[in-house]
């Protein structure tokens, strides 16, 4: 048996991390803590209705703690992530995005050449990146190749060897790519300072590289050396084509890091973007799988810890949605409500929105399980239902100016229309345009007929109206004794309003909501249904009070001429043979007559 308490008595108020082991001696669980004890306890707290299903399972098989102080609570920040890489624990958030991305690297030599890896080595080379898109990084490689001529050869380019003239200049020379350090023709300062400027546009310096350009272009033309002047000014062109393409804030913003994420049930996801000297220089979002129904505020520090660790960045200032509670006095956290840094955050959260919806989509068309399981939870949160709503039934009521009254049903399962299951209904006990007295009369036989059948009841029903056709439909449900086992609200027309019984101010849900759109699916079938069967019984006692007029055809008659003939204008239109086929030889006469004098 496991006791915590003896464990907790050894753990100090501290900053650090913890360590859960398991019967079998493995890590299954790694976090932070501002104070160690304080966190710890919260595990073990008897009673604590904050703690889930499946942070319980892990608590049950915590067999040994074991923790590590450190100074800070940014130490134990960084220290964490370091170790959840290593170890991996079962019950840690799982950052699902381990491929290894591309990096530019300059690489540690006499005249440098630039290429790029996927491995870094020690070598004393500089590395930048990586980076997330390998289109990204081929197409500043190729920015590079076109505005600089750097060396692509692998040749020891030391002074003695080039001294005593062991190369040749190749063809990259031949055709202006290279300036052929390699027979000295270059020196190494000249070489240099281009790679000077290539360090400043890959760290985001690009609208300095163009200053300086300008200007060597002013002075090339002023010294009358316009071949010079031409080859700067395209290179010129290039680079601000490129920046046109990168910058999207105030070159003030000189290097902050942007972070926003947007969370599912089961995943999170994370965006990043490194914004130098106004120019977004890198920019990944990954996903995050959710183990113990972790935070937003938990997820998004854990990533922050990751790309700073995985870019290297020194940002002293972070952009975020929101707080995080991490104190240091190196890094300032900024929650943006307007300007430049509030449209970073915007860029952001537009990057992770689009990557969750992508990766969704693609999730569920492999899946098609998971959209319904999805769709129905999310529906059961923001419907605030006790059950998820499998079945969900909708009812909407038509007349004309009071005559003709029908009342409608469809039925959605799994948030789908189920077509087999729609029901009509003929008003009976109804006089009159009384909306909310049909309501109630068809709520009543409906659940009544599914009482006495031993059906199953609908976990959600929507009623098309406001507050007036809630209360009938209610007052049926009580009638029938079935009001406290499912869920009813009515949908108002006019500002897609939702109403709950009992509550005197209405939910509005988002315009772009799943949940409303399946809502007003419902209610638009319902009423399409209901319009439908509304319209054939109104034409059907239209045509038959015209035949019904005729002296000696009666109802029974007119009905049987309109099943055959399909219209009363076909009635018309018939000859006295076709007529005979179903009525006798004097009612026959009898229309054929009405109608002539008619015309």
């Amino acid at each position: 048996m496991f006791d915590y308490k003896i464990h907790l008595s050894k753990i100090p108020h501290k900053p650090g991390i913890y360590q859960y082991y398991n019967d079998e001696g493995e890590i299954i669980y790694i976090g932070k803590a501002k104070d160690l004890k304080n966190r710890v306890s919260s595990y073990f707290i008897k009673d604590n209705y904050k703690i889930n299903a499946k942070t319980k399972v892990l608590i049950n098989k915590i067999r040994d703690i074991k923790f590590t102080i450190v100074d800070s609570e940014v130490d134990a920040w960084l220290l964490e992530n370091s170790l959840i890489k290593k170890h991996k624990p079962r019950y840690n958030v799982l950052l699902k995005d381990d491929k290894t991305y591309p990096w530019i690297v300059i690489k540690n030599e006499k005249f440098p050449r630039i290429q790029w890896t996927r491995r870094i080595i020690k070598d004393g080379s500089k590395y930048l990146g990586p980076y997330p898109s390998v289109a990204m990084m081929h197409s500043i490689l190729d920015l590079i190749k076109e505005s600089y001529q750097l060396r692509t050869c692998n040749l020891a380019l030391t002074p003695p060897n080039i001294a005593a003239g062991k190369f040749r200049a190749c063809l990259e020379y031949q055709i202006g790519n290279c300036k052929a350090p390699c027979e000295g023709l270059q020196t190494e300062e000249d070489y240099k300072a281009s790679i000077d400027e290539i360090k400043d546009i890959l760290n985001g310096k690009t609208s300095q590289v163009i200053k300086r350009l300008k200007e060597k272009i002013n002075e090339a033309a002023g010294s009358l050396n316009f071949e010079l002047a031409h080859q700067l000014q395209k290179k010129y062109e290039l680079l601000e084509k490129y920046q046109s393409k990168s910058t999207i804030v105030n070159s003030s913003i000189t290097e902050v890091d942007v972070f926003s994420i947007a969370s599912e049930e089961k995943v999170a996801f994370v965006n990043y973007l490194k914004v130098m000297h106004g120019t977004i220089i890198q920019t990944q979002t990954i996903e995050i799988k959710k183990c113990l129904d972790e935070t937003d505020e938990e997820l998004l520090a854990l990533a922050i810890s990751e790309f700073r660790n995985r870019y290297k960045s020194q940002s002293r200032e972070i952009i975020v949605p929101f707080e995080i509670d991490i104190e240091d006095e190196k890094i300032k956290f900024t929650v943006p409500k307007a300007g430049e840094k509030k449209n970073l955050l915007d860029l952001s959260l537009k990057n992770v929105l689009f990557f969750k919806k992508e990766k969704i989509e693609q999730y569920e068309k492999l899946n098609p399980e998971v959209k319904v399981e999805r769709l129905l939870t999310k529906m059961q949160k923001d419907l605030r239902l006790t059950e998820l709503p499998q079945h969900i039934e909708c009812f909407d009521n038509s007349n004309f100016q009071g005559k003709y009254p029908v009342s409608s049903i469809v039925v959605f399962k799994d948030a789908k229309p189920s077509k087999k299951d729609y029901r009509h209904f003929n008003v009976k006990t109804v006089e009159g345009p009384n909306d909310f007295a049909t309501m109630e009369e068809a709520v009543y036989r409906r659940y009544k007929r599914i009482l006495e059948e031993n059906q199953a009841l609908p976990q959600l029903i929507v009623i098309d109206g406001g507050k007036g056709q809630l209360s009938s439909a209610v007052k049926s449900l009580k009638k029938l004794g079935i009001y406290d086992k499912l869920a009813v609200i009515g949908i108002a027309k006019r500002l897609e309003e939702l109403y709950y019984p009992g509550d005197q101010y209405p939910l509005h849900l988002d315009k772009k909501s799943e949940t409303l759109k399946v809502i007003q699916h419902l209610r638009d079938e319902a009423h399409r249904f209901g319009i439908t069967f509304h319209r054939k019984k109104r034409d059907q006692g239209t045509l038959k009070t015209e035949l019904e007029l005729i002296e000696g055809i009666g109802k029974t008659s007119a009905e049987k001429l309109l099943k055959h003939f399909k219209s009363v204008k076909k009635v018309k239109e018939a000859t006295e043979e076709q007529l005979l086929t179903i009525v006798n030889k004097k009612q026959a006469k009898t229309i054929l007559e009405f109608f002539n004098t008619k015309n």
